[in-house]
């Protein structure tokens, strides 16, 4: 399936949102964006670069803006995706069809292009150091091959294994979360290898 049908396909599938985001879909595709389809989902880009995605989640739907952290965002709507974790990306969230002010849609969605063609951006810090967490650690020491095919990883998988163990508050979580990692590092898989 290419991916003009696969984006057909994203907003043809029978679901809850599905007008609301058939709807964001026509406002964006009244300006010079381009859609295509990453991590799955549909992005509208400028000059290859992302500006914005239109997602349907369980309980709404809505736009993720990729800089949005520089919109001024005059209606007061945007909310961090990933609050102390996302630095840029912003998301404006619908419950109804009814919800869209496509004027106002419209503005955000040119304010984001202007923004993304003046290059405006935050810089990622790039993280050099890898600290294993014990349980890692500990998991990886008793078992030379699970550390080999860890170590065979890219940097980037191996700090999001790591954050992934890290970020759970609970031992229990921790020890869940090792669990489900270790047929994938033994795959050769990134966490995130799925969404891509």
């Amino acid at each position: 399936m290419n991916v003009d049908a696969k984006i057909v396909a994203y907003y043809s599938k029978n679901q809850k949102y599905k007008e609301g985001i058939s709807h964001l879909r026509a406002i964006a595709l009244k300006t010079q964006l381009v859609e295509t389809l990453k991590w799955g989902s549909p992005v509208y880009t400028i000059d290859n670069k992302n500006v914005l995605g239109i997602l349907a989640f369980k309980n709404h739907f809505g736009i993720w803006f990729f800089n949005g952290v520089f919109l001024s965002d005059p209606k007061g709507v945007l909310v961090n995706a990933q609050e102390g974790k996302t630095k840029s990306m912003r998301h404006w969230k619908f419950s109804s069809v009814n919800d869209i002010d496509e004027a106002g849609v419209l503005e955000y969605i040119n304010e984001a292009i202007a923004i993304q063609k003046k290059g405006l951006a935050i810089k990622q810090s790039r993280k050099t150091e890898i600290i294993l967490p014990k349980l890692l650690l500990d998991a990886l020491s008793e078992n030379t091959r699970l550390n080999e095919q860890f170590n065979a990883l890219t940097p980037y998988k191996q700090r999001d294994y790591c954050e992934y163990i890290t970020e759970a508050k609970q031992q229990k979580t921790k020890e869940s979360r090792l669990e489900k990692i270790i047929p994938m590092i033994s795959a050769g898989q990134g966490l995130n290898d799925k969404y891509k």
